[in-house]
């Protein structure tokens, strides 16, 4: 084994970047308007382009916030975000939408991303089972058949 750390720079690049090639594949994998729906907002969920979007959307509040607290006074922001339905509009994105809606595709997004996943394994299991069961040396139709033409081959040039 080797003392090289290994490298995962590539592979965070593929989790955190909005990639539609990716979620177009990971769509594929599943069937059913609920299940691709899913995939699709988890896909888009879990990258740092909707990180940003949701720190905006948290920041929009923050002045309000900061002028309730007297940290501010109003004259310090512009009116744009002290405006009471700017700040009931992000509550209820943040607090509503995001926690109550959001939260559950997620899980179930994440349950068909699972069990996607298994089917392919479980697809590579099956493979490496029959590739290990023709490569046998023991087993009829394995190695033993190729073994046999070798030796037989080898007896030949020998007399």
């Amino acid at each position: 084994m080797s003392d090289q750390p290994m490298r995962v720079r590539g592979h965070f690049t593929d989790v955190v970047r909005f990639n539609p090639k990716q979620i177009k594949r990971a769509v594929g994998d599943v069937e059913g308007f609920n299940a691709k729906f899913a995939v699709i907002i988890t896909s888009g969920v879990g990258t740092m382009a909707c990180a940003y979007l949701f720190a905006l959307l948290a920041f929009v509040s923050l002045p309000a916030i900061l002028i309730a607290a007297n940290v501010l006074k109003k004259s310090d922001v512009p009116v744009f975000f002290t405006k009471p339905g700017l700040i009931l509009i992000v509550s209820w994105i943040a607090q509503t939408f995001l926690q109550l809606v959001l939260l559950s595709i997620i899980l179930v997004g994440q349950r068909v991303q699972s069990a996607a996943s298994d089917a392919r394994a479980l697809k590579e299991f099956e493979d490496t089972e029959v590739i290990l069961d023709r490569l046998d040396t023991k087993t009829q139709g394995g190695l033993s058949d190729v073994l046999a033409a070798i030796k037989a081959l080898g007896d030949k040039s020998v007399a």
